[in-house]
Formats: C-alpha cells, sequence, structure tokens
C-alpha cells in the first residue's frame, strides 16, 4: 500500500511486516499483538502500584486477557460482518475470517468484551464493574495500535479536505487529499482517552463509574472525530447526515452518563447499597493478594 502526502512525498507502507517461509505477518494483526501485551503489562503494573487494585492477582489478570482476546476478535469481527457488510459478507462466507484485511468493529468489539467480562465474573466471582473498571483505563491502548493498523492498510480514510494534513489514499481511487482521520481518532480514542483514565484512576473510585466515565468519553470522542471521516461507502451518511458509528456511540454516551450519574448519587448517598454490586463478591486482602501474584510468577 502507498499513499502520497499533500507535500508529493511518496511513502510506501507494505501491509505484510514479514514472511516466515510463505507465512506473511501482517502489520494489522502485529498492532493488535503490540496492545494485548501492553494490556498485561499496564494491569500488572496497576496491580503493583496502585493499593486498590492489589484484590487482583496476576493469574486473574492472564486468564481475563483470554477471555478479552476472544471477545475482541470475535466480537469486533461479527460486528463488522452484521453491522457494516453483512450483504458482502453473507455472499463471500469465506472472507468472515480474513481478519488480517481489515474490518473490525469496535462496537462489535465492546460487545465481545462485555460478554467476556459476564464470563469472567461468574468463573472469578467479582462483580461485572469491578473487572470492567480494571480494564477501562487499558482499552485506549487497543485502540491506538488498531487505529495504526488502520493507517497502515489504507483503510477507513477520511473525507476531502484542501488542507496541508491532506492525504492521497490510493484504495480510494480518485486522487483527492482526505484527512488522515485514522490519526486523529488515533489521538483522540487512543492518547487523549488513555491520559484521561489513566489520571482519573490514579485514587479509588466509585463503582461502575471508571466504565462510565469511559462510555461516555469513548462515544464523545469518537462522535466527534467521525465527522472527518468518509462515511463507509455502502452505508453513506444516515440519518442528521450522520455516520453509523456517530449514531452507535449515542447509546455509549447515554449509557456512560447515567452510570457517572449514579456513582455521583453514591457518593452522596454513601452508605447505601450500589444498585450494581453482587453481595457474594470475595473480597481478598489486598497484601495477601499480591503476595500470592509474586508466588504464582516464580
Amino acid at each position: 500500500m502507498s499513499f502520497i502526502l499533500l507535500s508529493q512525498c511518496m511513502i510506501q507502507i507494505d501491509p505484510v511486516a514479514f514472511k516466515i517461509g510463505s507465512f506473511a505477518i501482517h502489520w494489522y494483526g502485529l498492532m493488535y499483538l503490540i496492545s494485548f501485551v501492553l494490556a498485561s503489562f499496564l494491569m500488572r503494573f496497576r496491580i503493583k502500584n496502585y493499593s486498590h487494585y492489589r484484590n487482583w492477582t496476576f493469574k486473574e489478570v492472564d486468564d481475563l486477557m483470554f477471555y478479552c482476546i476472544l471477545g475482541v476478535v470475535i466480537g469486533g469481527r461479527a460486528g463488522y460482518v452484521l453491522f457494516y457488510q453483512w450483504t458482502f459478507y453473507s455472499q463471500n462466507l469465506q472472507e468472515i475470517f480474513k481478519v488480517w484485511h481489515g474490518g473490525m468493529s469496535f462496537h462489535g468489539g465492546l460487545i465481545g468484551v462485555m460478554t467476556a467480562i459476564l464470563l469472567f465474573s461468574y468463573k472469578s466471582k467479582k462483580t461485572f464493574f469491578t473487572i470492567s473498571d480494571f480494564i477501562a483505563p487499558i482499552v485506549p491502548v487497543g485502540l491506538f495500535f488498531g487505529r495504526i493498523g488502520n493507517f497502515i492498510n489504507g483503510e477507513l480514510w477520511g473525507r476531502i479536505t484542501s488542507s496541508n494534513l491532506g492525504i492521497i489514499f490510493p484504495k480510494a481511487n480518485d486522487g483527492l487529499t482526505r484527512h488522515p482521520s485514522q490519526l486523529y481518532q488515533m489521538a483522540a480514542e487512543g492518547l487523549i482517552l488513555f491520559i484521561i483514565m489513566w489520571v482519573y484512576l490514579r485514587k479509588p473510585r466509585v463503582s461502575g463509574t471508571a466504565s462510565g466515565l469511559f462510555l461516555f468519553f469513548y462515544g464523545t470522542l469518537r462522535f466527534f472525530t467521525e465527522f472527518f471521516r468518509e462515511p463507509d461507502a455502502f452505508l453513506g451518511l444516515q440519518a442528521l447526515g450522520w455516520t453509523m458509528g456517530q449514531w452507535l456511540c449515542l447509546p455509549m454516551i447515554a449509557l456512560g452518563a447515567t452510570i457517572l450519574f449514579l456513582g455521583e448519587l453514591k457518593n452522596i448517598w454513601s452508605g447505601k447499597i450500589s444498585p450494581f454490586k453482587r453481595n457474594k463478591d470475595i473480597k481478598l486482602d489486598s497484601n495477601n493478594a499480591y503476595q500470592n501474584s509474586k508466588n504464582e510468577e516464580k
């Protein structure tokens, strides 16, 4: 894949990072691998450095990562197939499994991860929000590298622009300069959202508020960056001139705001039982849990 900067500087990016014999390793897949490795590292970092997360063990992190990887891959691909290109994939079923060509839906991935959290919740006896709050600040890492993968693949390009930021994407087949919207979303959904979440969660928070904060800010940031992104040709603009992605963000914003509101109510009415609390939660001693984690690593 190649694309041309408006300055006429040519940059060549091969979607294949390297080959092992006839087996090709694509940049798109490597971005997912890097994000999973960093996610595991950051979870362990938080357990080691933040006392309010020491009721987690390293083994639980490994198990949770396994569940989440399945949720991201299966949910993300299924969401893209069902939400965006069902007509094409229903007639080309074998293409569904070619994920290295791109085509992952965040909203589908979110549903997949929520399902994974429910399964892990049952297994670990932790509440849904205990788990989702733990992984919420890590998700932007995956979004950051996922958008880099989109950029390298030359997909999900932006709308036409005459600004100096414009790039010609050969796959658009029109020779027009467009916003590199993948990079805008990388910065917003990845970097900015990561900073917001990480700073917010340096201190203990009411159960559910980290998840609500993520949903609210992801939905908001994604909604506005979508104005720079070219709508999918097979969908076009929807009602009010918005993209499908923007419409899918509205429930996230509303749900996130509701969870945050309920969290504030719990702060005001301290001593009340949270509607999201599972009474059967196992409460581990922080130091013992952390020590167990260290022993598991030996």
